[in-house]
């Protein structure tokens, strides 16, 4: 017996299933990888902190207690307190556009060295702004303190 047709079954539309899983996983995965690797707040917005320096780090005698050290004898030393957008100098309230002729009146002394009183309201960016300032006005002996917390 010789089927005379041959026997088609029914054809059911062409669905196409997308599935939104895998897509949903890359896609927290690279969320994740980038709020890891981003920085959350502006390096000007940072406080700061008093550390070792590199001298003192790089010594072979081992860890040194920065109370004991004894800084270079100075000859007239000038306080400046870096607040945030100005610096207090004796008393008188300065913009950051006048540091640099502060630091070059400061600079005609010999031995001149000044002190940066770092205030909690300062930022990275300010203290950067004064040092850069002097040092363009040539002012070579600097120190860092934090001010009062």
């Amino acid at each position: 017996m010789a089927l005379s047709r041959p026997i088609s079954l029914p054809r059911s539309p062409a669905r196409y299933r997308f599935v939104l899983t895998p897509l949903a996983d890359a896609m927290f995965q690279l969320l994740i990888f980038f709020m890891l690797s981003s920085n959350l707040a502006p390096y000007s917005l940072l406080t700061i902190r008093s550390g070792v320096t590199g001298e003192e780090a790089g010594t072979d005698t081992g860890a040194q207690d920065p109370v004991d050290q004894q800084p270079a004898p100075l000859g007239q030393v000038a306080i400046w307190n870096v607040d945030a957008g100005n610096v207090v100098v004796g008393g008188q309230q300065f913009g950051f556009d006048v540091l640099s002729d502060l630091a070059s009146a400061l600079n005609n002394n010999d031995d001149a060295a000044i002190i940066l009183v770092v205030r909690n309201e300062a930022t990275v960016q300010d203290l950067s702004s004064v040092l850069e300032a002097l040092a363009s006005g040539g002012i070579e002996n600097i120190q860092i303190a934090g001010g009062p917390s």
